[in-house]
């Protein structure tokens, strides 16, 4: 193993029954439970800690002070009968926790060729990340969440108990998927969907409340959401005319710059999903 500090020290932490092998590199105070797997091309940085029966392989980075329950699987090949073997990456940011189950498989050359989780995220028993996924900071995925390939998540967004994400579905940041949610197109910026078929109920007040928007802002983001999805007209003439009297709103700003940025299969709307025109 390379060696962050005395060998000795480092021995203290690992238990007997882990297999780590001699070319990871494990930064300080790292513990390593019962039957760990460690591949040789892991780092792990300082502080991470891997509960029991973790496997950690391919050419994967695990970020200070991370915390890994049993039975995770981080770094393993995708379920992409393209893939090859070639060498591809898995990021996990500083003190993310990973719970019992969750499978999170390493990026492809037909991607983007990393799957990366941000920094202080949470992801609850059974969540499965899959290849060249991109998850931003503090997001929280409660059990059974199933990311498709290439899906963005965004910081702070909330994603409810068995829901499922399609291939390339976008999350904007703060937003919230409820359970059992099917999400087959985008989701807004601070928006919250619910449904089978998951369709635009609102905002995501909640989460907005705790990011400290007071009453004024969350009131001009409240009307903005309304001229956008229940308003008369086109709805990218809506979206350009939103972009001039919200000027100046960052938050506004974040919902529109994630409407015109390029998308795989549009929006979710308060319909099943949009047109890009007219929702009615």
């Amino acid at each position: 193993m390379a060696v962050v500090g005395l060998e000795t020290m480092l021995l203290d932490l690992v238990h007997p029954t882990a297999i780590v092998s001699p070319d990871a590199f494990i930064g300080r105070g790292v513990k390593i439970g019962p039957f760990c797997t460690v591949g040789p091309d892991v780092i792990l940085e300082d502080g991470v800690e891997l509960v029991s029966h973790v496997v950690v392989d391919g050419k994967t980075r695990i970020g200070a002070g991370a915390k890994l329950f049993p039975f995770c699987t981080v770094g393993l090949a995708p379920q992409d009968l393209k893939y090859k073997g070639e060498p591809t990456e898995t990021v996990i940011g500083p003190r993310t926790v990973i719970r019992e189950h969750c499978s999170i498989h390493r990026g492809t050359v037909t991607g983007t060729g990393i799957t990366r989780i941000g920094a202080d995220c949470l992801l609850m028993a059974v969540v499965h990340v899959a290849h060249d996924c991109e998850v931003g900071d503090n997001v929280i995925m409660s059990n059974n969440v199933v990311l498709g390939g290439h899906v963005v998540v965004g910081d702070r967004a909330i994603i409810g108990g068995a829901a499922a994400l399609l291939q390339f579905v976008r999350v904007g940041q703060g937003a919230m998927v409820g359970g059992v949610s099917g999400v087959g197109a985008d989701v807004i910026p601070y928006g919250f969907v619910f449904g089978p078929r998951a369709r635009l109920c609102g905002l995501n007040i909640i989460g907005l409340r705790r990011r400290g928007l007071d009453k004024a802002q969350l009131h001009k983001l409240r009307a903005a959401y309304k001229f956008l999805f229940a308003g008369p007209g086109v709805f990218s003439e809506r979206a350009a005319q939103a972009r001039l009297d919200y000027e100046g709103d960052p938050f506004v700003a974040d919902m529109l710059d994630f409407i015109a940025a390029p998308s795989r299969h549009g929006l979710i709307t308060t319909l099943a999903r949009a047109t890009g025109e007219d929702e009615g």
